[in-house]
């Protein structure tokens, strides 16, 4: 497949009144056309500041971001953005319909617009909301909305800056799957960041994973799942579960095969083998263990041994004790 999207030593900094920040380190990684590619990465390292630079939103500091071979120094015309909060991406005074058509005021007659609307509301499953105001709907619907409109304008490449993380679980993995299905139907190119692991596994031909900020680029994976992903077999498969394992170690810096054990710490690796010393060291603690066994057998003994000469005296004081006492009633009885 062609390479569509090239990103090449892209940096980016600013300043504030704490002094320069960098945001973007050196990034450098590729899109094929086709292709679904994720960057997942921690809160706060800069996945929506690469976002910005990709569209032309903002010029980068260092590198460059060519598409289709050209260097990006604006917004591309054929590239279309989702942002993560749709209740602001979304005109609240224009009906979903409209919404839709908006970015194709420019380019399409009223007719065409309305007809592109139509089947893009149609494969996000609003069909039936054309009429409705975004705020009458859904969180999820409004996301919906939002997608649609992107789809509606055919760009040839698709950016989704963390898309469903304002949405329920449940509402989450139905978009996901809405959007492997669309993908498939538009063949559209799309470069969608998250900070969900599952989800840029689940979603991903490849996984771009970021460190901490400053982001840099840590490694790119392939995803050898299925074209074809169920959200129950899918994640129960045991080349998905490896995956995420694989993402989770490089996004907490741990190296494979030093996963934590049960009590949180590193496994201390293999035992030591056994030898002469091993031996020795065993033979001494038995040795040890028998003498501390029979010197506490021999105590027991000696304190049995030196029971009934306790028990004798006891007894000789109490029968004289009792003598002493019949005695002096016999003189009472005399008196």
């Amino acid at each position: 497949m062609p390479t569509m999207l090239e990103v090449t030593g892209l940096g980016h900094r600013y300043r504030s009144k704490d002094g320069e920040h960098i945001a973007l380190d050196g990034l450098s990684f590729d899109v094929n056309a086709g292709e679904l590619v994720c960057i997942v990465g921690p809160s706060g390292c800069g996945k929506s500041t690469l976002l910005r630079s990709i569209s032309g939103l903002i010029r980068p500091t260092s590198g460059q971001v060519r598409l289709h071979g050209d260097v990006v120094d604006g917004v591309p015309s054929d590239l279309a953005v989702v942002f993560q909060d749709y209740s602001r991406s979304l005109f609240p005074w224009l009906s979903v319909q409209r919404n839709v058509e908006f970015p194709l005021k420019k380019s399409l007659d009223k007719a065409e617009r309305r007809e592109r609307a139509r089947q893009a509301l149609e494969q996000v499953g609003l069909a039936g909301a054309a009429g409705k105001y975004p705020w009458q709907l859904s969180g999820g619907m409004q996301q919906r909305v939002a997608i649609a409109r992107a789809l509606a304008y055919r760009p040839a490449l698709l950016l989704m800056d963390e898309p469903f993380a304002s949405v329920d679980a449940q509402t989450r993995f139905d978009l996901e799957d809405l959007l492997l299905r669309v993908r498939r139907e538009y063949d559209t190119t799309i470069l969608l960041v998250t900070h969900d692991i599952d989800e840029s596994v689940y979603l991903g031909d490849r996984v771009v994973v970021l460190s901490k900020s400053p982001a840099r680029v840590v490694r790119t994976l392939d995803v050898d799942l299925p074209a074809q992903r169920d959200q129950i077999t899918t994640r129960e498969s045991e080349a998905f579960v490896a995956l995420r394992s694989e993402v989770a170690r490089l996004l907490h810096g741990q190296p494979a095969g030093d996963a934590p054990t049960g009590n949180g710490r590193p496994s201390a690796g293999r035992a030591p083998a056994k030898g002469k010393t091993g031996t020795a060291s065993s033979a001494g603690s038995t040795a040890a263990s028998s003498a501390g066994s029979s010197s506490g057998s021999s105590e027991k003994a000696a304190s049995a041994k030196a029971q009934p000469s306790r028990n004798g005296q006891a007894a000789n004081r109490n029968r004289g004790k009792g003598n002493g006492a019949k005695s002096r009633r016999r003189g009472r009885a005399r008196r």
